[in-house]
């Protein structure tokens, strides 16, 4: 089975999106060469490039940009020169592996099989609520009463987080969740004609204020003066509500462990398929109060 014979069946199993031209395509590589396996992995680092050619594979499918610019040219567009870019374009060559991005076509399903991933692998699919269509990409939860700390501690286990921020005291229960897109401005977010002003962290907020409201939030990137200031400013005033700002890959990295598991089924077993996890960016530190003299 040859890399392109692979991404046939993965485009088969997808939506059509017709006159398609977005950032899904080859990024690397050559799609004629022979698959000695596959990798799923969100992001194609420089850690995940070497894990793929430990395990042998010569193929990996990601779901986030390769060379640092928006548009995810194959080839870096800069206008000056990149050593970092010029390496990691060497290893890949080395290893001889090409790299395929699977991003709006795996967003383009109903549901969305990123989200879908996120709900499996925390274990929470028995616990959907009937979705708010009017709302995209929100998918809303009733879990078992929890604690905000006992939530934290959750997510920190089950994404492999090595530390997490939220907003929310501790010892709050709360029970229902909503696993939310990004809440920065989009275009059109504007007064409407009937003088009310409506974007997507104002419909998530009134979700968190209807009689069987959400009590939590679980977005994938944040700003501060929208939403997560509205929690903010409910939890000073005695409300169970928070905010768990796990980030853009944490929120998205159960997607593409899903992802292993549907191409495995699409390929009938013909070639490995592995899942990498893209290591953690960031290390935390918390400042330690000091013993007062």
């Amino acid at each position: 089975m040859k890399n392109e014979e692979v991404i046939d069946r993965i485009l088969q199993f997808h939506p059509d999106i017709p006159d398609y031209d977005g950032c899904d395509g080859y990024k690397s590589g050559n799609p004629s060469d022979e698959c000695t396996g596959v990798v799923s992995a969100l992001v194609p680092t420089v850690d995940v490039i070497r894990k793929t050619a430990e395990l042998g594979c010569n193929l990996l499918v990601t779901h986030e940009p390769i060379y640092y610019q928006t548009p995810d040219y194959p080839e870096w567009k800069g206008e000056f020169e990149n050593r970092v870019y010029d390496e990691k374009k060497a290893l890949l060559e080395r290893y001889g592996i090409t790299v395929w991005r699977d991003h709006d076509h795996i967003h383009a399903h109903q549901p969305d099989l990123i989200f879908k991933g996120v709900v499996k692998y925390l274990g929470w699919e028995a616990y959907e609520l009937k979705a708010r269509r009017e709302i995209p990409l929100y998918y809303a939860l009733e879990i078992p009463p929890v604690t905000v700390q006992e939530l934290a501690e959750l997510l920190m286990d089950r994404l492999g987080m090595n530390g997490i921020r939220f907003v929310g005291r501790p010892g709050d229960v709360i029970r229902r969740i909503a696993i939310v897109a990004h809440l920065y401005p989009q275009p059109g977010d504007e007064i409407r004609e009937d003088g009310y002003y409506r974007d997507y962290s104002s419909q998530i907020m009134r979700q968190m204020e209807e009689e069987d409201c959400i009590d939590a939030v679980i977005p994938g990137e944040i700003i501060e003066w929208t939403l997560l200031s509205y929690i903010h400013d409910a939890v000073s005033l005695g409300k169970a509500k928070a905010c768990f700002n796990i980030g853009h890959y944490n929120m998205e990295e159960l997607g593409m462990r899903y992802a292993a598991d549907w191409i495995k089924e699409l390929l009938c077993e013909e070639v490995p398929v592995h899942y990498v996890q893209t290591e953690q960016y960031f290390t935390y530190m918390q400042r330690r109060e000091m013993d007062k003299i």
